[in-house]
């Protein structure tokens, strides 16, 4: 079986790019203005990691207006959620591995603790 982690796509993995692709997945749809609000990002770092989403294939954008007011809305692509799924499915077996890791340690530690008050008590007796 392989590394887990290794799964685990550079670009889709990034904090930032991330929370973008997890929230165009939850709205299918989001504005700019909202990303940078909902991630406390600055302009400048919003634009260059949906630069490196929309070169990847991962998002769509589209720019146009509301009314007077200029908009970017952001569109998760198909290819998109898919590795945001594969992602997902990564995270969560390194976190059943680690999860069966610390099992394990919490059976070693009460087998000790058993035996040790098995010895005590044959030592007292």
């Amino acid at each position: 079986m392989s590394e887990p982690s290794e799964v685990l796509d550079d670009v889709v993995h990034q904090r930032s790019r991330l929370g973008i692709l997890t929230i165009a997945r939850e709205a299918k749809r989001v504005d700019f203005g909202f990303l940078l609000d909902a991630l406390g990002l600055t302009a400048g770092n919003l634009s260059r990691h949906l630069q490196v989403l929309e070169e990847s294939g991962l998002v769509s954008i589209e720019k146009g207006y509301e009314g007077r007011r200029a908009k970017t809305w952001i569109t998760i692509t198909t290819k998109g959620i898919d590795a945001l799924q594969l992602e997902i499915l990564a995270l969560k077996r390194i976190v059943a591995r680690v999860e069966k890791a610390e099992k394990a340690i919490r059976s070693v530690k009460t087998e000790s603790r058993r035996g040790a008050t098995r010895r005590t008590a044959w030592a007292d007796s």
